[in-house]
């Protein structure tokens, strides 16, 4: 099996990205969104890793230094966030190896980790690689658009509906 690549996004990437996700008929992937990724790896506040297998793009993920989740910010629990994989790369450890990396990029300023996961059929895959790797519900419940959604509250079940959870890595 090739060995899968893990770096830092670059400016080429920009296009490369969103042409990759097009291909394949993903919605919402801009070149816009990669800028502001670039801009803000650029300044520290998000740090992007790229992986390749086969020499080919497979997909990426973010991690937000400072969460947008307030309870994740006030603790000081930067956010793994934005994990995808193109799909001719499933099931061949690309998300596992992101993830890997980023969990040693967050074990160098924090002690635990904080990662978001939605919650219908499509994050499947997802719900179950975050169990075996240790990610636990952080006890607030579900969060719609990073507030935690209240009883009675109606919420649509789209990517805003959100499952927060944490590990600790050291």
């Amino acid at each position: 099996m090739s060995p899968i690549t893990v770096r830092p996004l670059l400016p080429a990437d920009v296009d490369l990205l969103p042409a990759a996700f097009a291909e394949v008929n993903w919605p919402g992937k801009t070149a816009d969104q990669y800028r502001r990724y670039l801009a803000e790896q650029a300044v520290g506040t998000r740090s992007v890793l790229v992986a390749s297998l086969d020499g080919s793009f497979a997909g990426y993920l973010t991690v937000a230094w400072q969460s947008g989740y307030a309870p994740f910010r006030s603790a000081g629990v930067p956010e793994i966030q934005d994990l995808n994989v193109l799909p001719r790369f499933r099931r061949r450890r690309v998300a596992w190896t992101l993830m890997d990396q980023a969990e040693e990029l967050v074990a160098e300023r924090s002690a635990t980790a904080g990662i978001g996961v939605g919650l219908y059929v499509n994050y499947s895959a997802a719900h179950l690689m975050y169990l075996r790797r240790g990610y636990l519900p952080d006890g607030r419940g579900v969060t719609y658009r990073g507030s935690v959604a209240l009883p009675g509250t109606p919420v649509r079940v789209d990517d805003d509906l959100v499952l927060m959870l944490i590990r600790r890595l050291r």
